[in-house]
């Protein structure tokens, strides 16, 4: 079969370029999925073997899109390339080559809550009260992300600021290494490291990966960026595709210049752009184009579709955040009653706390609905379990023991947790003696479970033999909690067909890579509320973009480094996740820390085609007899 069929002039122009350095500019759903994918079953079909193939993203959901994808189109026997996520491909190269990169194999990921927890105990040792343990593990992040190391920002720090992070992230440097750990930032910058130290490796993964491909290519920080090009080589054939429009992480350090640069970076660079549309009706491309337009940080395109016209797009200004709401939730029952599913539908707001109102409104009208920020592997429970299972692989987690020593309460308090971690069991009394070596033992046959059985049964047997069980058997509010650890126990399976202890390894890498997008796959018919960032490589028949005000979107918050730009591309992402109905709301009045504020309607929306919007008046609600509207 030929993978060019099916395909639009550009996209088969884009497939059909196999070698050298290839940029696809490709606009919100313009099929990029579909080009990518078949660009890599084309390079198959004309000899390069799916072993020599590397194709990154940035998410779970979308490795895993492409991935099937790519295995739906080759014939079978022929093997598939290896497709991940960026901090996923750092994990395997870091396992592969641990003793290159100066690592214990078993090394442990930390998640936010375990750095957040270091650096707070990092500050108390500094007696340093200024700053909150988040801002300085940010400040660490954005430094890690840049390519930076401790040392590097340590003979560069000059402000009082500057040499506190740098103190702290000395002490939580040490706290890494002493647990065999990595956090989530390590994960790109120790793969870094690597390629950039050992040439050995990087000559062998240049020949293990002739041929790359980089997805959302816009959102790269310097890390991924340069690890990128040194996986490419002088053979340069890296294909990147990104969107200048869609790029609205720079406050992690994501760097717009890598895509607008790249024919300056990688000379000779083919490039094509993609701009039919096969998601959104032409009023909301219409919509999209006349804000994005605007902008002129850019590589330029206009979005077209051959789709229908559409419904105009609904605009409400509510007297106040309860009155949006409840406009939000009674449009939402609305379409519930026309057939449209609750889980084609989206509530996408620019903070967090927004949610609470239309939570109440989604309630007061008995609207399913989830709100995304809970993961699954945050869930007390199972993180419990995988402390277990992370701290019987290694036994030098701090964190992990500190955790699970009382998950059942075993009589070991703080003075014999920290004898037990220092190794110091002999200086214990009798009776505490006793429950370390208890505790120890259990830990011991968790580790024993975990090198003979599949994995599955190795996470239920760390689940029995732990206590766990038993401990939520008893407990009357324990029956949900039991529920989430079988679904764990359910989800390890997957990975029952690894040798063991890797099927172990590759649970708990999954686990602390995981993303919100990712409890999606498992959502329940029920409405997504979230906020704009996270709805990012989504699509929803009808999408609700709240609280288009001034000071709130656009955001004025200067401490994340966000620019006018930034915020007009924000507003485009929204826009472009709807395919058929677009709602936009905003409130004349808005609860904020505690005071009322009176607002204006966002700029935004006076850069949209008033013909394209149908103004719905407010009505009289049930609000207006609770006396809500204050």
């Amino acid at each position: 079969m030929s993978y060019l069929e099916g395909l639009n002039e550009r996209q088969r122009e884009a497939a059909e370029c196999l070698s050298g350095p290839l940029l696809i500019v490709a606009g919100a759903g313009a099929g990029k999925t579909k080009t990518i994918t078949h660009r890599i079953a084309h390079l198959i079909e004309k000899g390069v073997a799916p072993r020599h193939i590397l194709a990154v993203t940035f998410t779970n959901k979308a490795a895993a899109e492409m991935r099937e994808r790519v295995k739906k189109l080759i014939p079978e026997g022929q093997g598939t390339p290896f497709v991940s996520t960026f901090h996923a491909l750092g994990v395997r190269l870091l396992r592969e080559f641990h003793e290159d990169a100066g690592l214990a194999r078993a090394f442990t990921i930390w998640d936010r809550d375990d750095s957040v927890r270091a650096i707070k105990s990092a500050l108390e040792r500094l007696d340093i009260q200024q700053w909150k343990p988040s801002a300085i593990l940010s400040a660490i992040s954005r430094k890690k992300g840049d390519g930076v190391s401790v040392s590097e920002y340590l003979e560069s720090a000059r402000t009082f600021r500057e040499r506190a992070v740098a103190d702290a992230w000395v002490i939580y440097e040490k706290a890494l290494s002493d647990e065999d750990a990595l956090d989530f930032d390590d994960l790109l910058f120790r793969t870094l490291r690597l390629l950039r130290t050992s040439e050995r490796v990087r000559s062998l993964l240049q020949n293990r990966w002739t041929h790359i491909t980089i997805d959302e290519y816009q959102d790269t920080n310097k890390a991924q960026y340069e690890i990128a090009a040194l996986l490419a080589g002088e053979a340069k054939n890296i294909c990147v595709v990104g969107d200048t429009d869609q790029n609205i992480y720079s406050w992690r350090g994501a760097d717009l210049g890598h895509l607008l640069e790249f024919e300056q970076a990688f000379p000779g660079a083919k490039v094509v752009t993609l701009e039919q549309n096969y998601r959104s009706t032409r009023t909301i491309l219409s919509a999209a184009n006349g804000v994005i337009e605007k902008n002129l940080r850019r590589k330029p395109k206009i979005l077209f579709t051959e789709k229908e016209t559409g419904e105009p797009i609904t605009l409400y200004g509510g007297v106040n955040e309860m009155d949006e709401a409840w406009f939000i939730a009674q449009s939402i029952a609305a379409l519930m009653d026309a057939r449209m599913p609750p889980k084609e539908i989206a509530v996408l707001y620019r903070e967090n706390f927004q949610s609470r109102a239309i939570e109440e409104a989604m309630l007061n009208f008995g609207i399913p609905y989830r709100v995304l920020g809970t993961r699954f592997f945050d869930r007390k429970e199972v993180k419990d379990t995988l402390s277990y299972l992370r701290a019987a692989l290694n036994p030098k987690n701090k964190i992990d023991l500190g955790r699970i020593v009382a998950v059942p309460p075993r009589g070991i308090g703080k003075v014999t947790l920290d004898k037990l971690i220092a190794g110091l069991d002999d200086t214990l009394p009798a009776a505490a003696r006793a429950k370390v070596a208890s505790f120890r033992d259990c830990l011991s046959k968790i580790q024993k479970a975990i090198t003979v059985l599949p994995t599955s049964e190795a996470v239920a047997y760390a689940v029995e033999v732990s206590g766990m069980e038993t401990m939520y058997k008893d407990d009357e509010d324990g029956k949900e909690r039991l529920g989430n650890i079988r679904e764990l126990v359910n989800f390890a399976a997957r990975f029952d067909s690894e040798e063991s202890p890797a099927g172990i390894e590759h649970l708990l890498e999954e686990a602390a890579l995981q993303s919100d997008q990712d409890q999606l796959e498992d959502a329940n018919n029920a409405v997504s509320l979230m906020t704009i960032h996270a709805s990012k490589g989504l699509e929803f028949d009808a999408v609700f973009v709240t609280g288009l005000e001034q000071g709130l979107f656009p955001s004025v918050r200067e401490s994340e480094g966000r620019d006018e730009e930034e915020e007009r591309r924000l507003f485009y992402v929204a826009l472009t996740r709807a395919r058929k109905r677009l709602f936009l709301t905003y409130a004349g009045q808005r609860m904020k820390y505690g005071s009322r504020e009176f607002t204006l309607p966002s700029e935004f929306l006076e850069d949209i085609d008033a013909r394209l919007i149908d103004v719905k008046q407010r009505k009289r609600s049930l609000l207006d007899d609770e006396d809500v509207i204050r």
